[in-house]
Order: structure tokens, then sequence, then C-alpha cells
């Protein structure tokens, strides 16, 4: 709207005879009929840009609230839903807490813990089984440096060896560790038992020789060599880590036992 246009509007409204007003919730409208001098104050090209001869000058509200409450409805039906989604939670740890209260009460009084108290299962957490996989990494990676050096005499290939499988390796046991995780075979008094311990260790070792035996025949084009490294390597390591399993059987850290309470 130009400056001529807007005059010509405040013009008609402030100084003529007042306009037919048709209210709504916040609007009004201004038709040539209803003022016989409507022409006189505003130009035709105003008028016929506005519908003819009707100008609006404000829009009804009526549909921008509407909009607004079904926005606001959606908002009510979005939050009643997460508060019937966090009352099933509650409830749910309600019973939980419930339940573990009163087998507290009965073993305190005398009761007796059943199976759990003599096989004491427990799942190893993500965290545990991450640590445990780094750590023997760069305790085998030492072994095998130092192994490789002794049968190459040169320290990049020793390197070369060593760095090439480090990732891979310690990834491949964080997979074995989780698989194995799945089973209590062995699982004994809230601890791996011996046998368990041995089976972990032969089991990776057998992945670890064939693992080593291919990465140092690649490197140091001698197959000869490659087995020396793969073979000494393993024998010691056997024993290393079925150690490692022992020391680690009685760390508490990263266990979650089953509880499975008979009363």
């Amino acid at each position: 709207m130009n400056p001529l246009d807007l005059l010509a509007l405040l013009s008609l409204v402030f100084a003529t005879t007042p306009l037919c007003i048709n209210s709504y919730v916040h609007g009004f409208q201004i038709h040539r009929h209803n003022h016989p001098r409507a022409e006189l104050f505003l130009p035709n090209s105003l008028l016929k840009k506005h519908g003819g001869w009707t100008l609006r000058v404000a829009a009804s509200n009526e549909d921008v609230n509407e909009a607004m409450i079904r926005q606001i409805d959606q908002k009510i039906q979005n939050y009643e839903k997460k508060q019937q989604r966090y009352l099933d939670k509650l409830k749910s740890a309600k019973a939980e807490l419930e339940k573990y209260k009163e087998t507290k009460q009965k073993y305190l009084a005398g009761g007796d813990l059943g199976a759990s108290s003599r096989s004491a299962n427990f799942s190893e957490t993500t965290a545990r089984s991450l640590v445990k996989s780094m750590m023997w990494r760069v305790i085998a990676g030492s072994v095998t440096f130092f192994t490789s050096l002794r049968f190459t005499g040169s320290m990049s290939t020793a390197l070369s060896i060593v760095g090439s499988d480090f990732f891979s390796k310690a990834a491949t046991m964080f997979i074995g560790e989780r698989l194995m995780n799945k089973s209590q075979a062995g699982r004994k008094s809230g601890a791996d038992d011996v046998g368990r311990s041995l089976a972990k260790a032969l089991l990776w070792r057998l992945f670890a020789i064939c693992n080593t035996l291919t990465m140092s025949f690649l490197i140091a084009k001698n197959l000869s060599m490659a087995s020396k490294i793969a073979g000494s390597d393993a024998l010691f390591k056997t024993g290393l880590m079925f150690f490692y399993e022992r020391v680690w059987a009685k760390i508490e850290w990263g266990k979650e036992y089953i509880i499975e309470f008979s009363i």
C-alpha cells in the first residue's frame, strides 16, 4: 500500500461518519454501500485491490485460535502418554523394590537364598569386558614385540608385527568376552572357576596363534621365522593368560549378580 492510499484510508476512518463495523473477534469490514462517500476517500485502485468494493481491514482470528487449540491439545495428549509411561515404570520399580525388601527380611529371619547362594551366577558389564580386552592386548603385545625382536633382530619388523593386529585382536577378544558372558558354565561362588579360565585361555590362544602366524609371515616373508614367533609366543602366552584370567576372577568390579531368590 502506497502512502497516498494509507492517507486516504485514515481520512475515511477518522473524518467521516462512522462506518458499519462487522465485529468478529478482532476485526471489522468496510463496504461501499455502508458509506456513500467511500469512493471520495478511497481510490478505485485501493478498493479494487481488496476485492472489488470491499476492504477487509483486519481478518478474523478464529482460524488462528482453532489452530492454537489443536496444537495445545496435541501437546496435552503427548504429555499424558509420557505420564502414563512413567507411571508404569514407577509401578514396576515399586513392585521390584517390595520383592527385594521382602526377600531380604525373609533371609534375615533365617531363610535361604536357594540356588543363588550356591552358584552366585553373574554377568560381566560391557566396561569390564572392554578393560580386560585392552589390558590383555597391552600385555600380550609387549610379549609379541620382544619375541619378534628376538627372532627377527629388527625393531621395525617387531613393531610392525605388533601394530598390525593390536586393535583387531583387542576387538576380537572383546567380542569373545561378550559371547562367553552369555554362558554361566564354570561360574561358581561368584567367580569363574579354574576350568572356565583354562578353556578361555586355550580358545583364545588357538585364534591368536593363527593370527600371529599369518601377520608374521606377511611382514617377515619367512615361514620358518613366523612359525618360531607364533610357537614360542603361544606357549608363554597361554600360561600368562590363564594367570590373567585367575586374577580377574577375583576382581568384583564390573560384575552384576543375577539374583533369583527361592525361600
